[in-house]
């Protein structure tokens, strides 16, 4: 790929970018479609009906069908669960579940409930979710509006009542049929490790892992770019484009050395390495090549690692290639000797530079000879589902919608306490790129989803994220070097 490759070339080539080409086209067709009908019927109705149809027409587009949903909501959800799960099979009879004899422990931290859903009609309308009662407990899981099929609850942290029948489920929009299935796991407390959170950008280790990265005294983060591109908003102070992107780039580089403090991670425990935003998938394509900015210009990192509190290779000569993060990763892989690396899915995180973490840290371990024992994954961003975790904030996270069978070697999915949840919505909320105003068209959207789909939004901040991130689980795919 050449240097000068624009943003959209690079994003043209990802499969999200194809399913939503995909999706606008045949938005586009039913446009075409639904036009000549529109105009049929205010022939006969009068010419006057036909801004009212095209106003009705848009309201009911961005109430029920803005959202980016790349599958059918009737699709079940597959996951190939490990052999070395505790699985148990049970009923759900008026809310209560009764699981056939297995042996639960207290180590059992992690809890996922396979259900099977059917909408009703006004699931259709309605967003369809279930209330997860206990004693002191109330839960709220949300699934696609028309959901029906195989889904899968996260209960973590609810064995007690699950073991005491105080559990039970109410439903919304929606129907259970009485079949369950549970899957529970054991996990050490990850956090009581030496941990590395790997960020692609400046705010990917506070939107996955605050929680867990605020409980551990040996945590570590490393975010691998700049974050630069897609500076409208600053471009609007006067700057041009490249010097929009550069500041920017300087901003979010220095809240990713910034904010963790919020969090106990001191400065002296957090590294920005300057890369490039998207630019990643071509670095690791050729090596030894330089990649600048594609919005700013600039080709030398170092602009942004004055602060950092260790001397890396990439600092020699400054060159945005693959050979030099490979080398400074590599290189902070022997100085924090992290047990517990922290990054992005590869299957299931569709940013381009998410993707690259995986192979970066393979070629990493591979230089330093230090290896993590465990890695935890963690999806910010979905191929086919812009709104997972779906549902109003501070409530649970389900698992994301998956139709391949992804296999799951194990799950961990820690509680936030309420303190802990509010200390996040701020460490989002000092990100200066989630603090972008909503445009119009956005906000619009929002009043009219309220009014008739009955969504809420979180008061805390605009962007999405504020929604999604900040709930009751964090949840970790973990997997354990062999």
């Amino acid at each position: 790929m050449q240097q000068g490759c624009r943003v959209s070339d690079i994003k043209m080539e990802t499969r999200k970018q194809g399913l939503l080409r995909r999706h606008r086209r045949n938005k586009r067709i039913t446009m075409a479609v639904a036009l000549p009908i529109m105009v049929a019927l205010d022939w006969f109705a009068g010419w006057s009906s036909l801004p009212v149809l095209l106003l009705l027409a848009w309201i009911a587009h961005e109430a029920w069908f803005s959202d980016h949903l790349f599958y059918s909501p009737r699709d079940d959800y597959q996951y190939s669960f490990p052999a070395s799960s505790q699985v148990a099979t049970g009923t759900l009879s008026k809310g209560r579940i009764a699981l056939d004899a297995v042996d639960l422990t207290n180590s059992m931290d992690t809890l996922i409930l396979e259900v099977f859903i059917h909408s009703s009609w006004l699931g259709r309308w309605l967003d369809p979710h279930i209330l997860i009662c206990a004693e002191a407990v109330l839960d709220r899981q949300d699934f696609e509006q028309g959901a029906s099929g195989r889904r899968y609850l996260n209960i973590s942290g609810l064995l007690p009542e699950l073991q005491s029948g105080k559990l039970r489920l109410r439903t919304r929009f929606c129907r259970l049929s009485p079949e369950v299935r549970l899957y529970a796991f054991s996990n050490p407390d990850y956090a009581m490790r030496r941990v590395m959170v790997i960020a692609p950008h400046a705010d990917d280790a506070e939107l996955a892992a605050f929680g867990l990265y605020s409980r551990s005294d040996e945590a570590c983060i490393v975010t691998l770019t700049q974050g630069e591109i897609e500076a409208h908003n600053y471009a609007r102070m006067g700057l041009d484009k490249a010097a929009a992107a550069r500041l920017k780039g300087r901003l979010r580089s220095w809240s990713s050395l910034a904010v963790p403090l919020w969090g106990g991670v001191p400065a002296s425990r957090c590294v920005q390495l300057g890369y490039y935003c998207l630019q990643l998938t071509p670095m690791a394509s050729a090596p030894e090549q330089a990649f600048p900015s594609l919005e700013s210009g600039d080709s030398d990192i170092r602009s942004v690692r004055r602060f950092n509190p260790i001397t890396l290779p990439g600092d020699v000569d400054g060159v945005p290639s693959w050979r030099n993060l490979v080398g400074d990763l590599a290189a902070l892989l022997v100085a924090f000797r992290p047990e517990v690396v922290v990054l992005p899915h590869p299957e299931l995180d569709p940013h381009p530079d998410h993707i690259q973490a995986s192979k970066l840290l393979d070629e990493a371990v591979a230089l330093s000879e230090w290896s993590p024992e465990v890695r935890l994954l963690y999806a910010n961003h979905l191929y086919d589902n812009d709104r997972w975790p779906m549902g109003p904030v501070g409530n649970g996270i389900s698992l994301p919608p998956c139709h391949t069978g992804l296999p799951i070697d194990g799950l961990w999915s820690p509680l936030l306490k309420d303190s802990v949840r509010m200390d996040k919505a701020q460490a989002l909320a000092m990100q200066h790129d989630l603090q972008t105003p909503l445009p119009l068209k956005k906000r619009l959207r929002r009043l009219i989803q309220w009014v008739l789909a009955g969504r809420r939004w979180p008061e805390v901040g605009q962007d999405d994220f504020f929604r999604k991130a900040v709930r009751r689980h964090e949840l970790f795919w973990v997997r354990v070097s062999r």
